[in-house]
């Protein structure tokens, strides 16, 4: 009896601090940034504390920040439960940062159909670097830290190499005979019986068995909230969410009262500063397109014939370009094209808005008593030189004078307006035919 007591104190505790047989599951398909880096990191907290039996990342991305990309290798690398890498699904691929965080991982699969490669380190702002050393610099930093999680993890440096130097990129099948990755899996379940079985080294030596078979997948996905932050957090959309933010309030402000543009327009600002709250912004971008709002909202207070919206949609176009700081990431940029796009766009909205502007400000009144000018009314009384008389206009009754003498009935012509007095003139003292 006492052996037994003895053997359930030693073995109890095992069974508390056993995992919980069940897998953890995320996705990743977009870029990598500090959303999606935070997202991760977290989830291999989760999965530690939760003790699951590993962490399976389903990815596709065309690359990210370095930074995050960094952070989310630091993770991968400290990390005490096995993560599965699975670039899925079929034409995804695992493109410039995705290349590190799939060799980093302890066992990284490819589904049909996939890539990976093209790790070469690129300017944020879609600028190459301007100095040659310093470009040589990051390069060959990209190239050792490459290397060396290709080493700690078993797989091929020499590729891990080329990815960054040469921006090598290769399918599934290659991949797997080229040592970058462990497995080709056409399904998840294909990958859960390879993966059965498989030794895993965690950090400080310590060795794991995974025993993925008829395991219990549980999936974790981003909140709404987070969600939306993410898929806008993209510095085309971020860029895009700006200008449309422009246009509405533009409209807005060129005419007064039309309400829902101003409304639009602000949501679409809100957005794009939410967005840009997780990118690495240049603060002169900002102020340049900031700089082009004012030359706009100018435009519509100040004549300038055009002048002032030629500065701005170049002031945009150079906000664009410089939106994002030059500092090395992996493919994660405003497209030049669509930089170009938006500012010609941008060019013709404001050309036209600013013509319909100027044709207001410059026709002829049409309402109000300015508009009663030269307009046609009938006399619906009798009233001599300087007395006033009664005349009907637009179906109003107004009070009027007039040179001539006007019988009732008589058309008269308005000559002008002053308060609610009109000064008339019958139609047949100017020669004119009755309309």
């Amino acid at each position: 009896m006492y052996k037994m007591i003895v053997l359930c104190l030693v073995i109890f505790p095992l069974i508390l601090s056993a995992s919980s047989g069940d897998l953890l599951k995320i996705e990743i398909d977009g870029d990598i940034n500090p959303l999606s880096a935070k997202f991760i990191v977290d989830n291999i907290k989760r999965a530690e504390e939760g003790q699951y039996e590993a962490l399976l990342i389903e990815m596709d991305t065309p690359g990210g920040l370095l930074q995050a990309t960094q952070d989310i290798v630091k993770a991968i690398l400290e990390a005490q439960v096995p993560v599965i890498m699975y670039i899925t699904p079929s034409s995804a691929g695992a493109v410039s940062a995705g290349v590190f965080l799939t060799m980093a991982c302890h066992i990284a699969a490819m589904d049909e159909g996939t890539n990976i490669g093209a790790a070469h380190p690129v300017s944020i702002g879609g600028q190459q670097d301007t100095s040659q050393v310093m470009s040589q610099k990051v390069e060959n930093y990209t190239v050792a830290w490459a290397r060396g999680i290709a080493e700690k993890r078993g797989r091929n440096a020499d590729w891990a190499e080329k990815a960054v130097r040469q921006s090598v990129s290769i399918n599934e099948n290659e991949a797997v005979a080229l040592k970058v990755v462990d497995f080709v899996a056409p399904t998840l379940d294909s990958l859960l019986t390879l993966v059965n079985g498989r030794e895993i080294e965690l950090k400080d030596g310590l060795m794991k068995v995974l025993a993925t078979k008829d395991i219990t997948i549980v999936e974790h996905t981003m909140n709404w909230r987070h969600r939306i932050l993410y898929r806008i957090s993209n510095p085309t959309i971020a860029y895009i969410l700006l200008m449309l933010g422009i246009y509405g309030l533009f409209f807005e402000l060129s005419n007064p009262g039309t309400i829902i543009p101003g409304v639009a327009g602000g949501i679409f600002i809100l957005l794009a500063f939410m967005a840009l709250q997780t990118l690495p912004v240049n603060t002169a971008g900002i102020l340049l397109i900031l700089f082009a709002l004012v030359l706009f909202i100018l435009e519509v207070k100040v004549t300038s014939f055009g002048i002032l919206t030629i500065g701005g949609v170049v002031a945009m176009f150079l906000g664009a370009i410089m939106l994002f700081q030059d500092s090395p990431g992996f493919h994660f940029r405003v497209d030049w094209r669509v930089a170009l796009t938006v500012a010609l766009f941008t060019a013709g909205f404001f050309v036209f808005a600013l013509g319909m502007v100027l044709k207001t400000r410059l026709s002829k009144p049409t309402t109000g008593q300015e508009g009663l000018a030269g307009e046609i009314g009938v006399a619906n009384s009798s009233f001599a030189p300087g007395k006033e008389g009664v005349v009907k206009v637009w179906g109003e009754i107004w009070r009027a004078v007039s040179t001539d003498k006007i019988a009732k009935g008589d058309q008269v012509r308005i000559l002008s307006v002053k308060g609610l007095l009109l000064t008339v003139t019958k139609i047949n003292v100017l020669n004119e035919e009755k309309e």
